[in-house]
Order: structure tokens, then C-alpha cells, then sequence
């Protein structure tokens, strides 16, 4: 598995960023909610050489020679703090040395690779390891997701009564004589199916615009609002609110059309036996199995997190600002 190079979290700890080169970390760690610069880190110097004092000439007090190598930093195998054992750490079998490279590749001469590359799985924890919180904001909750994902459900609905109605009512009186004709031989246990009504021609045709106009209320529903606030009428109601997971920044027509259309897309398929609803419902229940950002199908498209905001405060996204009290200091 090769992954490009790139700034990434980092699996050692979550809270910072580093640049990965292609076969291992290069660089100083930076915390995750700051916008990384673009290309990779400058290279860091090296350090000096220790310098020995007349004292010691002299038969004065030897002095201590300088550490040949960097501090620990926080969260990097083997340092204070950090949250499992690496390879080569105490309680961690097997031999000690650097994370192994990534198979079929070779690493630099002199470079230790210090955790698993970005998309290996994390090593293992002698305890719970520590929740993410994305820009410093918690993950929101299944139950808060479900709830503003039902909401939004409830809005797609009312729309579709008002503008698809009218193809819906003549898709029912294009199948009903035969539905209802079904059903009498079916509680009469008439398993028979000669003589049933022919189901009319138009509702293949009115079937695919009830199904096109669907999908197109829920994208005009969602994707202008989630592009800018990375809110819906639900998500707002519960306090939620998708990010990306590089920056907290707005999403964007294009991150939310990606987003979007892993969940909407398969209402086109719900005529293929369900097919485009089960597809949905795998969508819906994922972030229940993902680990640690608790990420949908849908989140992982787009590379996004929903976290939750805080219910004392307002978001700023969302609150309009009054023109008296503009931003700035004013003193």
C-alpha cells in the first residue's frame, strides 16, 4: 500500500498533524485545528556538537556532553504521554526499532519511521484510547445524527407531497386495478394470475419522474445549505455540524455534492428491488462500526467529521451579525 505524500493526522496522537514523505514522518508535529502550509515542513537543524571547557584540561569539573538527539515530543513513540506502546517499548513484544516500512518499499538511509503510516491500522492500546475531538469540538452522537438525519427526512417529505403529488396520484391510478385485483385473489388463496389487469404504460415512465424529482428536491434541500453552514434544517435543531477534517472551515459545493450523493444518489435505484434502499440503510448505520471518528460512508467520501457544538453558545456560522457592532476592535 503506497499513500502519497501529504500532511495527515497522526495515529500517534490524534490532536497533532505531521507530513508524511511517502515512507515515513518527516518534520515537527502541528496541532490539528491549524491549516497546514502547503508542501512539506522545512528541514530541521542539526544539532550542535558538543564543545569541550578549559575546565576540563585542567582537572576542573568534566562537563556533560549535549544530548545528541532532539527532546521528546508529545505524543511520539517513546515519549511522555503518549497513548500505546510502539514497537521496541516497554510491554510491547517483539524486537525494538522503528515501525516496519511499508512492504515492497525501502526507507531512507537514516530516517526512523515513527508510527504506522496514514490508513494502516493503529497499534494496539493497553487501555481505552483518548476521543477525538476535531478542532477541538466533541464527535456528535449516533442518537443526535439519527435525529437530525429524520428531521431533514420529514422536510424531503413534505416537499415531495407538494411538488411530486401529482405524479404520485397518477402512479397509484396506473397500478391500482391490478394491486387491487391481487390482493382479492391473494385473501382468497387464488394463486392464479391469468386475468389480472394490465398495469398501464405511463407508470414506467411516471415511476422515473417521481423518482428523478425526489433525488433533485433532496439535493436543492441539502447540498446549498451543508456547502455553507455544513448544516440542514435538522442538524441546526439538534446542534450538529459537519466539518472537514483538514480545517474548520465551510465545505463547499464540491465536498458537499461528494457528501450528498453517496447517500441521495441510490433514491434513483429504489425501483431495481430495493436495491437504492439498502444501500441507504448501510450508509445510515456505518459510523456505528467506524472507529475514531465515527464516520459515515458518505463522511468518508468527502472527508468529513459531524461534531457536536456547544449548547452554550451559538455557532457563528449560523448567527447573523448585527450591523451596529462590527468586527474588529472598536475601542
Amino acid at each position: 500500500m503506497s499513500v502519497q505524500p501529504g500532511w495527515y493526522v497522526d495515529p500517534a496522537d490524534p490532536q497533532t498533524r505531521r507530513w508524511w514523505d511517502g515512507e515515513g514522518w518527516i518534520g515537527a508535529p502541528i496541532p490539528v485545528d491549524v491549516t497546514p502550509p502547503d508542501g512539506p515542513p522545512p528541514a530541521e537543524p542539526e544539532p550542535a556538537p558538543a564543545v569541550a571547557t578549559p575546565g576540563t584540561a585542567t582537572g576542573g569539573t568534566p562537563d556533560v556532553a549535549a544530548p545528541s538527539s532532539s527532546p521528546d515530543r508529545p505524543g511520539q513513540p517513546g515519549a511522555p504521554g503518549h497513548g500505546g506502546p510502539w514497537p521496541g517499548q516497554p510491554g510491547q513484544a517483539g524486537p525494538g526499532g522503528p515501525w516496519p516500512a511499508e512492504p515492497g518499499r525501502q526507507g531512507k538511509v537514516g530516517s526512523a519511521q515513527q508510527g504506522p503510516p496514514p490508513g494502516w491500522p493503529y497499534p494496539h492500546w493497553p487501555g481505552r484510547p483518548p476521543t477525538p475531538e476535531p478542532h477541538g469540538l466533541p464527535l456528535a452522537s449516533y442518537g443526535a445524527r439519527l435525529a437530525a438525519r429524520l428531521i431533514d427526512f420529514g422536510v424531503v417529505f413534505l416537499l415531495n407531497a407538494v411538488v411530486n403529488g401529482w405524479f404520485v396520484w397518477r402512479y397509484v391510478e396506473a397500478v391500482w386495478p391490478y394491486l387491487r385485483e391481487s390482493m382479492r385473489r391473494a385473501m382468497n388463496g387464488d394463486t392464479s394470475t391469468e386475468g389480472l389487469p394490465q398495469i398501464d404504460q405511463q407508470a414506467g415512465g411516471l415511476q422515473l419522474a417521481i423518482l428523478l424529482l425526489a433525488t433533485a428536491l433532496w439535493y436543492a434541500y441539502e447540498v446549498p445549505s451543508m456547502a455553507a453552514r455544513g448544516q440542514t434544517f435538522g442538524k441546526r435543531l439538534m446542534g450538529v455540524r459537519a466539518v472537514p477534517v483538514e480545517a474548520d472551515q465551510p465545505l463547499g459545493f464540491g465536498r458537499a455534492t461528494r457528501r450528498w450523493s453517496t447517500l441521495g444518489l441510490p433514491t434513483l435505484l429504489w425501483y431495481c428491488c430495493g436495491l437504492g434502499l439498502l444501500l441507504q440503510l448501510v450508509d445510515a448505520v456505518s459510523p456505528l462500526f467506524d472507529q475514531p471518528l465515527r464516520q459515515a460512508l458518505h463522511d468518508k467520501r468527502a472527508q468529513t467529521v459531524v461534531v457536536q457544538l456547544p449548547r452554550n453558545r451559538s455557532d457563528p456560522r449560523t448567527t447573523p451579525r448585527d450591523p451596529a457592532d462590527p468586527p474588529g476592535d472598536t475601542s
